[in-house]
């Protein structure tokens, strides 16, 4: 991107197309897309310390009077908040009879078991033992240390994001038949976006890619977001893989500088044909330089639909690209 691109885009954030390009006659990606160049930096991906740290669901979504619950490798946990505030965390089986303490309600701070009446204040009780857990102000965070295997971390790998104040958020949620790696394999794929998704980008080029020996895997793409008819939103953005089951994406040039889209895959346990169930969560972070942003943040929860219905249209598609990739895999029919 010149420096004369730049500043164009910095005074509008809106393009209008010249000459816009059929589909079917865009630039083909596949030489670019090698597959062992994804596969080295999934690779190296997967080898980076989590601290045993898991997506648990949308600090949002975490009420006062509910916990949040998920299944993490067939282990259920709660978290809630405690009567100071404090984030609780512990199993999701009543240590009585094994109720499901996901749909227990919080009282004052403690989590009392809908079956029998059992409170549980977040102290250790009859075998019942509490997890760390961590809000970052956007997600939820449980660490498990027995199933994740690793060196723990105090704190979960947590990207850089707009500060709250600047930002608009919205999450996501939707799971798939496949494993945390086939998700993030999925978005160490830039190419395929203007292929696969022609709805939401348009002009994409792969303009940095990570070599054989780098260590941070820096995938930067110039690409388009398209508005309606010939308008777009030209930016520079660069995708990360902080940790082995997160990938990031930041605005670093254009409209939105600062923003970022988290991708985050939380391995649910197999389903009841032994198929693997993972959790995508993505979290989008919009922010903007722009005075009239202020008006944005004001309107942020008729936003924040909109926001997750586009998201939604993406992992229709990105989740069968996923799937698909596990499919080949577990076949032993996966390409490469």
């Amino acid at each position: 991107m010149n420096p004369e691109s730049s500043a164009r885009r910095a005074r509008l954030p809106l393009s209008l197309r010249r000459r816009p390009v059929p589909w079917d006659r865009q630039r083909p990606t596949w030489r670019d897309a090698k597959p062992g160049l994804i596969a080295q930096a999934l690779k190296r991906t997967q080898a980076r310390p989590s601290g045993n740290w898991y997506v648990v669901g949308a600090s949002a979504a975490l009420r006062g009077d509910r916990p949040l619950s998920r299944t993490v490798e067939g282990r259920e946990v709660v978290v809630w908040r405690g009567a100071d505030g404090g984030l609780l965390a512990g199993p999701g089986v009543c240590p009585h009879l094994g109720a499901p303490l996901a749909h227990s309600p919080v009282r004052c701070g403690t989590l009392v078991c809908h079956w029998h009446g059992l409170a549980l204040d977040g102290a250790s009780f009859a075998g019942w033992d509490p997890l760390p857990a961590f809000d970052d102000g956007v997600l939820v965070w449980v660490r498990l240390d027995e199933i994740g295997g690793e060196e723990p971390l105090d704190a979960p790998v947590v990207p850089v994001r707009p500060a709250p104040a600047r930002g608009v958020t919205a999450v996501y949620e939707v799971t798939g038949i496949c494993e945390p790696e086939d998700v993030v394999a999925n978005r160490l794929d830039p190419w395929h976006g203007a292929w696969f998704h022609p709805y939401s980008f348009v002009d994409l080029t792969v303009v940095g890619s990570p070599g054989k020996n780098d260590t941070d895997d820096r995938f930067t793409v110039d690409v388009s977001f398209k508005v309606a008819g010939r308008l777009v939103v030209p930016v520079r953005a660069v995708f990360t893989a902080p940790e082995p089951r997160t990938v990031v994406m930041h605005i670093t040039e254009g409209e939105g500088v600062g923003s970022v889209v988290e991708t985050h895959a939380t391995p649910l346990g197999p389903d009841e044909r032994g198929r693997p169930r993972t959790a995508v969560t993505e979290a989008v972070v919009a922010a903007s330089h722009r005075p009239g942003f202020a008006f944005v943040r004001r309107a942020a929860p008729l936003l924040r639909p909109v926001m997750r219905t586009a998201t939604a249209r993406l992992w229709r598609d990105d989740l069968a690209y996923a799937e698909r990739r596990w499919q080949l895999r577990s076949s032993g029919r996966f390409p490469g």
